[in-house]
C-alpha cells in the first residue's frame, strides 16, 4: 500500500511540475470504424498434412470508437472472433492532456512494455506476445511524458488485468480473470512445478494478476534510431491463499529505420513468481486469451515424453525482426514489405525445452486494405501443434518445425 500511494503522489507532482494552461485543440466529437478480417490457411503439424487444408476461417470483426468532448478524449474498441467462440474488449480508456507533455489515459490502456505498439511485423506477433509481454492491455492509469522531443517516458499502474468476455462455447467467467480476452494474462486453473525426483507434477492455482507497476523509457538517438528500456512489478494473488507473489519483467529494446528496412530487436527477461494453491512455488502458470487456456486437458504423453500446457514461470527471450518496404503501383496495391520475425525464448528450469517462432512473410497494402502473407514455424510453439496450448511450458525435446502457411486479409473503416 505504501508502495502504490507513493506511486501516485510522484505522478500526481509530476503531472503539476509539467503541466500549464492550454487552449483545447481537439474539437468536440465522435468517428466510428471497425474491421473484418478472415484467414486461409493450410497446416503441416506432428500429424502431417490436415486432410482440410485449405481452410478459411473468419478470423474477427470489430468495431472503434473515437472521439473527444470538453477536452476530455475516449477511445475504445471491442472485438468478436467467431471461429473462437469469444468477444471481448480490446481497450477502452479516458484521454486527458494535461499539457503538451503530459497525457492520461484512464481505463484499459496498452501496458508500456518494450517495443510499441508491436515488436513483430507479421500477422503472428513475436514470442513475447504469448507471454503477455507484446501488445498487452490491462485495467488502470497510464500516464505518457515526453519532457523533450527526443525523449519518451512513461508510468502506470494497473489494478488487474482487462475485464473478461466469454469463454468458447459462451460459458462466463465475469469476475474471475477467465481467458475471454484478447491479450494473454495469467488466468487460474492448472499449474505445475517440478518436485525433488525431477517429475512434472500438476497442481490447482487459483491465480490472477493485481497491482502491477510499469515504467518505460525510449530515446530517439538519431531520428531513425530509438533505444529503450522497460520495468514491470507486479503481484500475483492466489485467491485460496489469499496471498500474492512479487513477479517481475524486465525489457531493453532497439527500434530502428534505415532507408527502406526497419529492425525491431529486444531482450526480455521475466519471473512470474507465483504458487499453487497448495503453497509450492510454480514452475509453469496457467495463461489464456480468445477464449482459450493454454493448458486444456494438462499433461500430455507423446514419443518425446511428456510435457506441459502453460507457459515457463521464468525464462529469457531474444527477439528479432527484419523488414524491407517496397513501394509499388499495381492496381490497387501501393506497397509491399517482406519480413522477418524471430523469437527464442530460453527457459531457465533445465528440466525445460526451449520455444522457437520463425515467422517470414510479406505484408500487402492496398488503401484501407492489409494482407498478410506469412509462412509461420515454430518449436513447441502453443499455436502451431496438434496440441494447442503445449509447448510454452515444459516443451518436447527436439519436437521439430511445425508450420503453417496463414493469410490474413482485413478490410479496416
Amino acid at each position: 500500500m505504501i508502495l502504490k500511494k507513493n506511486f501516485f503522489i510522484i505522478l500526481f507532482l509530476l503531472a503539476n511540475y509539467l503541466s500549464y494552461s492550454q487552449e483545447e485543440e481537439n474539437e468536440d466529437g465522435f468517428k466510428f470504424g471497425g474491421a473484418m478480417r478472415y484467414n486461409l490457411l493450410s497446416t503441416n503439424y506432428e500429424s502431417g498434412t490436415s486432410p482440410l487444408n485449405p481452410q478459411i476461417t473468419w478470423d474477427t470483426w470489430r468495431l472503434n470508437v473515437d472521439g473527444s468532448v470538453v477536452g476530455v478524449d475516449l477511445s475504445f474498441e471491442y472485438r468478436f472472433y467467431p471461429t473462437f467462440g469469444s468477444h471481448f474488449i480490446h481497450h477502452g480508456y479516458l484521454g486527458y492532456a494535461f499539457s503538451d507533455n503530459v497525457y492520461m489515459k484512464l481505463g484499459v490502456s496498452q501496458v508500456p512494455f518494450g517495443i510499441q505498439t508491436y515488436a513483430s511485423h507479421s500477422w503472428w506477433f513475436q514470442g513475447p506476445y504469448y507471454v503477455g509481454l507484446e501488445d498487452d492491455y490491462d485495467m488502470g492509469v497510464n500516464f505518457e511524458i515526453t519532457p523533450s522531443e527526443k525523449l519518451r517516458l512513461a508510468l502506470a499502474y494497473f489494478r488487474q488485468a482487462e475485464p473478461e468476455g466469454p469463454k468458447f462455447g459462451g460459458d462466463v467467467t465475469f469476475g474471475n480473470a477467465g481467458p475471454g480476452r484478447y491479450s494473454y494474462d495469467i488466468v487460474p486453473g492448472l499449474g505445475a512445478y517440478v518436485n525433488g525426483d525431477d517429475e512434472i507434477v500438476m497442481t490447482q492455482a487459483s491465480l490472477r494478476e493485481l497491482d502491477q507497476l510499469n515504467g518505460r523509457i525510449a530515446y530517439d538517438v538519431t531520428g531513425n534510431l530509438e533505444i529503450g528500456a522497460s520495468a514491470q512489478i507486479g503481484g500475483i494473488y492466489n485467491s485460496v491463499l489469499q496471498e500474492k507473489e512479487t513477479s517481475t519483467a524486465f525489457a531493453a529494446h532497439i527500434l530502428g529505420n534505415f532507408g527502406n528496412f526497419n529492425l525491431k530487436a529486444e531482450y526480455i527477461s521475466y519471473n512470474y513468481n507465483a504458487k499453487s494453491d497448495e503453497g509450492n512455488d510454480l514452475d509453469v502458470v496457467q495463461m489464456g486469451a480468445y477464449g482459450y487456456e493454454y493448458f486444456g486437458s494438462g499433461l500430455s504423453y507423446g514419443e518425446a515424453g511428456f510435457y506441459t500446457g502453460g507457459a515457463a514461470a521464468r525464462a529469457n527471450m531474444y527477439v528479432a525482426g527484419l523488414a524491407y518496404s517496397v513501394p509499388v503501383d499495381f492496381g490497387p496495391v501501393s506497397s509491399l514489405q517482406f519480413y522477418v520475425d524471430y523469437t527464442l525464448i530460453d527457459k531457465i528450469n533445465e528440466e525445460f525445452y526451449d520455444t522457437k517462432h520463425l515467422v517470414p512473410g510479406v505484408l500487402i497494402t492496398a488503401g484501407s486494405i492489409y494482407t498478410y502473407v506469412d509462412y509461420a514455424m515454430g518449436v513447441n510453439q502453443p499455436w502451431l501443434t496438434d496440441s494447442f496450448g503445449k509447448g510454452l511450458g515444459s516443451g518436447v525435446e527436439d519436437p521439430g518445425w511445425n508450420t503453417r502457411f496463414n493469410i490474413n486479409m482485413g478490410y479496416y473503416f
